[in-house]
């Protein structure tokens, strides 16, 4: 019995290192990354293929609970509209179990986007899926994609900026000058730093 106890409990933990690890993971860049299909705010379900002129996409993992991903709404509504008309449209997506925290519940997620005036897409990634598959671990938390022939090929990934505090005292702005090297064709010289934000709630 006690062999048989200990067996569960050694798969328990390798099933959760195993998923831990997965989660860790996710995306490099240079990968492709997979199309999803989530529902928007306004109740149409969005795919990245819906986007047929774009020649890229700003994913950023985000919510309404973080205070991080709070300080970053502002500039993240920026990029939207720098860049969408460029074919770099923002794709958000709330990753939270929303049982763990009911303040991004798609209710508050049309709240937050009506009272902040959000121009792009608020997805909810509703089975907590598509996250994993990018190796996302904070809000926020940004996957630059560039529209090839072979599939979406990730660019970048890391955080939006150096000062996530004072938008005034930012010495790098990361996703602003990966999108400014593709749109350009030159390669990116910063493809990829660290997240700073909230853990993502599972």
């Amino acid at each position: 019995m006690k062999l048989v106890l200990v067996a569960i409990v050694i798969a328990g933990v390798s099933a959760f290192t195993i998923s831990k690890k997965q989660v860790r993971e996710g995306y490099k860049v240079g990968d492709v990354a997979t199309d999803f299909k989530l529902p928007n705010i306004d109740g149409k379900m969005v795919s990245l293929s819906n986007f047929k002129d774009a020649k890229g996409f700003i994913i950023t993992f985000t919510c309404n609970t973080c205070p991080y991903a709070v300080a970053y709404e502002d500039r993240i509504e920026a990029l939207n509209k720098k860049y969408a008309s460029q074919g770099y449209p923002v794709i958000a997506i709330m990753p939270n179990n929303v049982e763990v925290k009911p303040g991004d519940s798609m209710d508050a997620m049309k709240a937050r986007a009506q009272e902040k005036g959000f121009t792009f897409p608020y997805l909810m990634d509703t089975n907590q899926k598509i996250y994993p598959q990018y190796g996302a671990t904070k809000t926020p938390h940004i996957y630059i994609l560039e529209k090839t022939k072979g599939g979406n090929i990730v660019k970048y990934i890391g955080a939006i900026d150096d000062n996530y505090q004072d938008a005034t005292k930012v010495k790098t702005k990361y996703v602003e000058n990966a999108v400014d090297a593709l749109l350009k064709g030159k390669d990116i010289e910063i493809k990829e730093t660290k997240a700073i934000g909230c853990s993502i709630k599972v």
